[in-house]
């Protein structure tokens, strides 16, 4: 990433998506092992959960026109696998956006990085994107609830002006929604790269968004409709796909975890050049010898006894 600080500020959705290439080219053996440790991983929870949720929705509806006993231990088994299987994609997403949020700005800053000392960083790095992950939930929770009960008090009352109201509030709750999930990517990125986290890497991310918003959005968008058109393709062609036989069924279902993966990782890049793109628009100096201070503050509280041993 050798763009001068002038010259990122100007970048819109086109530019941004090759300077992701441009940091991801030379750095493609570090980029393939994160792959392979976090990413991988997440894809295939992300895609696995569609079929283990449906056998098990399967089973519940079974009992419920069968032997009514089985019902609640089949529904609780639905809801622990629910709760596994969100704790499973929040860990591995912090683990992703850890990994490669940090080896950006190790290529950035020109500081020398191996798979070895990411694997020894991230959990330091993650710790700190947990308050921000929880934070940001905590959140869309409260809006989502206050969205809803508004909504559907707004139902209950039995006319054509609620209807109408109703829709108006559908498409805030969706634009705001929207508006939450991009500044929580900004967010993210902030909690590694600055020493802000939780609500002050949310306010931070708020003020950076601006003047790039519909920049973001757009990437945003795009990289959601690819995800969603995959996980579309999954559920209708491998999932409920019944006259198909298994290996059509299961070819298909590798070919979307093999789409999904660097789509994955693109966009985490992406979030990463995004963040350079709107601290430079908004004139805040972008301190390379700085930043590689920071994250050596990471570096130096895992290393190896032996090496501390030395150093003394």
């Amino acid at each position: 990433m050798e763009r001068a600080q002038e010259d990122m500020k100007l970048l819109g959705v086109f530019g941004i998506y090759k300077e992701g290439h441009k940091i991801m080219a030379p750095q493609r053996k570090i980029f393939n092992q994160i792959t392979l440790a976090f990413i991988l991983p997440l894809c295939f929870i992300f895609l696995a959960q569609v079929e283990i949720s449906k056998i098990l929705f399967s089973r519940i509806h079974f009992h419920h026109y069968g032997d009514h006993r089985n019902t609640a231990a089949d529904w609780a088994v639905y809801v622990l696998f629910k709760l596994a299987y969100f704790t499973f994609l929040c860990l591995f997403s912090l683990l992703s956006t850890s990994a490669v949020v940090y080896s950006i700005a190790c290529i950035y800053s020109h500081r020398d990085t191996s798979f070895k000392t990411i694997l020894a960083v991230v959990p330091q790095v993650w710790k700190r994107l947990t308050i921000t992950f929880i934070v940001i939930y905590v959140f869309n929770f409260i809006y989502a609830v206050v969205a809803v009960v508004t909504m559907v008090l707004c139902l209950s009352i039995n006319n054509n002006v609620s209807i109408v109201f109703f829709f108006i509030l559908l498409i805030v709750y969706i634009v705001g929604f929207v508006y939450l999930t991009i500044v929580w990517q900004l967010a993210s990125v902030v909690t590694v790269l600055e020493k802000s986290y939780g609500i002050t890497a949310m306010r931070k991310s708020r003020g950076l968004i601006k003047g790039k918003f519909w920049v973001a959005l757009a990437i945003f968008f795009k990289l959601n409709i690819l995800i969603w058109g995959i996980h579309f393709v999954f559920t209708a062609f491998v999932v409920y796909a019944y006259p198909w036989s298994y290996l059509m069924r299961f070819l298909i279902g590798v070919a979307c975890l093999v789409v999904l993966v660097p789509i994955f990782l693109y966009g985490l890049v992406l979030q990463t050049v995004i963040y350079f793109v709107c601290k430079s628009y908004h004139n805040e100096a972008i301190d390379r010898p700085a930043l590689s201070k920071h994250l050596g503050e990471y570096e130096r509280l895992y290393e190896p006894d032996e090496v501390q041993m030395e150093h003394v």
